[in-house]
């Protein structure tokens, strides 16, 4: 199994925050998040990690340097990083074959390692966290489930859509190489397309939506984490996940 960590972001939100450098960087107890993810990542078992870089990839390097990893953890860089990050998908596409498992994730997540755990054990060929207990509004990715599949998955749900329960998305997901590969074809459709501001998101929910009986989830509903996208998720993190996740 290997391991993509999608990092290009500028993450403009976070205003003086980030002090000029990706949100990957940002430090809880003295740790990256960055340095977080590798250490729980290796401890799990999964050596090859890619980690998409874009904005400040000199910064991230620097802590790959200043971490010792060895030379299964790399970096690709995204030079259309302030576009969507559909491109950044797209970058790692050599991680996206049909030989292997891999998980992706979000950098900007500070969370319980019980969280990545369920998602590396899972018995699911291809798996999303829910987490149900999230705050609604436009900035959630959410996962709408009916008759226990899942029916949706994006920001903006339609009204008329029905579903028994509904929850966030975590941001991490696991794929069989089959998708893996499948993920990558359609990433590149979506930038034939001149549709270069895409989330990569919804190369994913293309997928979920045409094959949905191929796709599962894991609920982690009551363990922590928290997105980093505003100062106020920040002061959370420090704040209020932080002391629930050590």
């Amino acid at each position: 199994m290997k391991a993509i960590i999608l990092a290009a972001g500028v993450g403009n939100r976070l205003g003086d925050i980030s002090k000029g450098k990706p949100k990957c960087l940002l430090e809880f107890e003295g740790k990256s998040l960055l340095h977080r993810h590798i250490t729980l990542l290796k401890q799990l078992g999964i050596t090859e990690i890619l980690v998409v870089t874009g904005y400040r990839q000199d910064a991230i390097k620097d802590e790959l340097l200043r971490l010792d990893v060895d030379e299964n953890v790399r970096t690709v860089y995204n030079a259309e990083f302030r576009l969507g990050s559909v491109i950044s998908l797209w970058t790692a596409r050599e991680f996206l074959e049909p030989d292997d498992d891999v998980i992706l994730m979000d950098a900007d997540v500070l969370y319980d390692c019980n969280i990545l755990k369920i998602l590396v054990n899972t018995l699911h060929d291809n798996c999303f966290l829910l987490d149900r207990d999230f705050e609604p509004g436009d900035e959630p990715v959410k996962i709408c489930v009916h008759d226990n599949t899942m029916v949706e998955f994006r920001k903006h749900i339609d009204t008329q859509l029905e579903f028994d329960s509904q929850g966030e998305s975590v941001g991490f997901f696991r794929f069989s190489g089959k998708v893996s590969e499948q993920l990558a074809r359609h990433c590149k459709e979506y930038i034939d397309g001149d549709q270069k501001e895409t989330p990569y998101e919804e190369v994913i929910r293309d997928l979920l939506l045409q094959t949905p009986d191929e796709f599962n989830f894991e609920d982690i509903t009551g363990l922590s984490w928290i997105e980093i996208d505003f100062p106020e998720d920040f002061s959370r993190a420090i704040n209020e996940v932080l002391s629930k996740i050590n």
